[in-house]
């Protein structure tokens, strides 16, 4: 592993940070992709309307390489992994270098820059990176996964690293997506490969399989990319998680099978389950996505009983939904936004809001923010009734998802991160 831009101040402050993020994530820590509760909320308030380029800034930091990964903050440190050139020059076809970073919260500065691994460059998707999978901090550590790649655990305070592990590899499509998830002594993620699609778990102490479950289904395209969701169902944990043709929820604690819900043949899945009213709410993606409304309560095969409602039209390939009290709101990759009843499907509207989109929803000081692949960011009103806020353009293309730090939004792009205040 190779280290670089590791300040002086840091050096110093290094032990003190250490015992500061040694601590349980705070309510008001970003700690994985889409936030403490996993589903795209945030409990903060007075956060801006309004922001452009040059207007609302409390900085913008240039971030070097190419990645899609989210920030992910605790208490005032931001991290993020991307994927640089080997040899420093930009070239579709050179290998990677796959780096793991953190910046300081106030500034934006460098506070320490890694070298993770290195890797030979597969074949990418124009819409991923090699360093799409969002990171996830827990006591002071910082796990990152690069997919088939490879997985660490660092020391969030100083980068070093504690274990790796490049012995999961497999055969991508597009390549990887899912970001990993924590759970007691496990490090779970997903590996949607062209063939023999897994579930892994890691202990997340040493880097070593704990188990895996291998997924099973009828469609023909094998390759997944969506992070799974823990719920709590009657005081059992379930591990949902969503690949092509089927939807499993799992014991966390030895990956195996609670129930399955069948899709027929979507794939490529990406949005994030999102769960509420005693159902989760899944895309089957491409081709023709679906979303599914499936109670939470049943066992083995329950596409023929717990499927308690559907929508077919304006369905999301990639960006998660999200659930504010009695409504489910979802935007289709074209950049419609639909508000529908959680509990019955009914729609309420059906809009256009964006342009093309990515990134997942977040909601955040009664508000619903979307931010499109342009730069353009657009902030609802919740409620039955469509009703734009505010359209803010930041004019560079954006895949990633929101943070929420304090009060202020963190929005990556191509090439910087912005901190963004009222």
């Amino acid at each position: 592993m190779k280290r670089r831009m590791i300040s002086k101040n840091a050096l110093l402050s290094a032990a003190g940070l250490a015992l500061a993020l040694s601590n349980n994530v705070a309510a008001a820590d970003w700690p994985e992709f889409r936030g403490s509760n996993a589903q795209g909320y945030s409990e903060a308030t007075n956060l801006p309307l309004t922001w452009s380029a040059t207007a609302g800034l409390a900085w913008k930091a240039a971030v070097a390489g190419v990645g899609w990964s989210s920030p992910v903050v605790i208490g005032e440190r931001i991290y993020l992994t991307s994927a640089l050139p080997v040899g420093g020059v930009e070239d579709p076809k050179a290998d990677r270098s796959l780096h793991a970073l953190a910046l300081d919260a106030a500034t934006g500065k460098p506070v320490w820059d890694v070298e993770v691994f290195t890797a030979t460059s597969p074949r990418m998707h124009r819409k991923n990176s090699h360093a799409s999978p969002t990171p996830v901090f827990e006591n002071g550590r910082l796990y990152v996964h690069f997919g088939h790649l490879g997985t660490a655990c660092l020391d969030a305070a100083t980068g070093k690293s504690i274990w790796s592990t490049q012995e999961f590899a497999y055969s991508p499509v597009h390549g990887a997506g899912s970001s990993p998830v924590l759970f007691e002594d496990l490090l779970i993620f997903s590996a949607d490969a062209e063939t023999d699609p897994k579930v892994i778990a890691l202990d997340k102490t040493t880097g070593k399989q704990r188990w895996a479950f291998a997924r099973q289904s009828d469609a023909k395209k094998k390759f997944s990319f969506c992070t799974p969701l823990l719920i709590d169902v009657n005081g059992q944990k379930q591990l949902i998680s969503p690949g092509s043709g089927v939807v499993n929820a799992l014991n966390p604690k030895d990956g195996t099978e609670i129930w399955r819900c069948y899709y027929d043949q979507g794939y490529s899945v990406v949005p994030r389950p999102v769960y509420a009213h005693g159902m989760v709410y899944v895309s089957s993606s491409y081709d023709k996505p679906v979303l599914l409304a499936i109670k939470v309560d049943g066992k083995g095969d329950v596409t023929g009983t717990h499927v308690a409602w559907t929508i077919d039209k304006a369905v999301p390939h990639n960006p998660s939904m999200a659930v504010i009290g009695d409504e489910l709101y979802f935007v289709a990759d074209n950049g419609i936004l639909t508000c529908a009843d959680a509990k019955t499907g009914q729609i309420h509207y059906s809009e256009r809001c964006t342009g093309p989109i990515s990134a997942s929803l977040l909601v955040a000081d009664g508000k619903l923010y979307l931010q499109d692949e342009k730069g353009l960011g657009v902030v609802v009103k919740p409620g039955k009734t469509f009703q734009i806020l505010a359209q803010n353009n930041l004019d560079e293309r954006s895949l990633a998802s929101y943070a929420v730090i304090g009060s202020d939004l963190l929005i990556r792009t191509e090439g910087n991160l912005y901190r963004i205040k009222k």
